[in-house]
């Protein structure tokens, strides 16, 4: 077993997998991770499917099946990606029950073509929870406005929701709002909070990305003295909005109800500029109470030489905030990157979901 990733899970940040396949599940490699590498939660999306459909046979008798009965396209996409969220909720459940539902959670995400379309969301997350039918699951929602009441109304309603594509501080705050909706609402009808569980995924490394090919632009000393510090302090300055909440009167009164904390997922962590050290987004995120989701090589390079030291986020508050200020300071736009890259992530999932209707499409016909 990994040390490194022993001594991360002992700080209180659960471990998830930013991946899953069809040949992982069947191969047990998703049970040795587990056992090995402390994950505790797997998340999906549709270019981790299309990427499993083509590699492989694993898939191929049921493709054949799907062919066979004469499943229309959409349909075959649902049926084969709600097989692996199922069988990979079976392979967590004895996660789930030790942990007594925080952790052993799979997600599966909305249709993101509908990201703008709250009531097409909800009847999307409302039949994905049915499908999988799995107590451990997650239904991913992206934080777009016309989410947000989508997201309310699937909490609401008893729904696990793990909500995606979050980049700004003011999103985050309205996705908490829209929790805190949703418990009320379940609270009224009587739901049982506890088995409500909820994580907010908010994305790190897109952030350096894009603020780093404006500091580039910008040219300044200043400015370039600032690349790959703004997706930490984003980040960072997210759980200290959190831990506000966490301390407001209208939580308090949930969790006395018994409900359990939204807790903040830092997503897109494995880091994309080969300059900056390749466990970057994980060293300096580590906070009690958060979800890390790594792809498999991020969690291995962890495993081998991440240096977890204690909380890397609480005593940095005051850095973060110096760090967004000294963004602004050299003529950094915040709002408008964080717009940018909101409509540019539902673009990117959009054109992954074309793939994998592309990728099932072609097995299909091959089947």
């Amino acid at each position: 077993m990994s040390e490194i990733l022993k001594r991360l899970s002992e700080q209180g940040v659960s471990i998830w997998l930013d991946d899953i396949s069809r040949e992982r599940l069947r191969t047990g490699n998703l049970e040795s991770l587990i056992r090995e590498k402390h994950v505790v939660g797997v998340t999906s999306n549709p270019t981790i499917f299309a990427s499993a459909l083509s590699k492989g046979d694993a898939y191929d008798t049921q493709l054949h099946d799907l062919k066979v009965r004469g499943v229309d396209l959409e349909e075959a996409v649902r049926a084969i990606t709600t097989y692996d969220i199922r069988w990979a909720a079976d392979v967590l459940k004895p996660v789930y029950d030790a942990s007594q539902g925080v952790d052993g959670r799979v997600s599966i995400e909305v249709d993101p073509r509908l990201a703008r379309e709250t009531d097409k969301t909800i009847a999307e997350a409302r039949a994905l929870w049915w499908m999988v039918d799995r107590p451990n699951l997650f239904i991913k929602i992206p934080a777009t406005v016309e989410g947000l009441p989508a997201i309310a109304q699937a909490i609401s309603e008893g729904i696990s929701v793990n909500v995606t594509l979050i980049f700004s501080l003011e999103r985050y705050r309205g996705v908490m709002d829209a929790w805190l909706t949703g418990l009320e609402r379940a609270k009224a009808n009587g739901l049982n909070l506890s088995s409500i569980e909820s994580v907010a995924s908010f994305f790190v490394s897109r952030v350096d990305s894009e603020i780093d090919k404006r500091l580039d632009k910008i040219g300044t000393p200043e400015a370039l003295e600032l690349k790959g510090k703004a997706a930490v302090a984003n980040a960072r300055l997210a759980f200290a909005a959190f831990e506000d909440v966490m301390n407001s009167p209208r939580w308090q009164a949930l969790a006395a109800a018994g409900a359990r904390p939204q807790r903040p997922l830092w997503a897109s962590t494995g880091t994309k500029n080969p300059d900056y050290p390749d466990t970057l987004y994980v060293d300096d995120l580590v906070a009690a109470g958060t979800v890390n989701t790594m792809p498999e090589k991020t969690l291995n390079s962890v495993a081998d030489h991440g240096k977890i030291t204690g909380d890397t986020v609480r005593p940095f508050y005051e850095h973060a905030w110096n760090t967004m200020a000294a963004l602004k300071e050299v003529g950094l736009d915040y709002d408008d990157v964080v717009r940018f890259l909101e409509e540019d992530g539902v673009d990117k999932f959009k054109t992954s979901w074309t793939e994998l209707l592309s990728t099932v499409d072609a097995e299909l016909k091959k089947a």
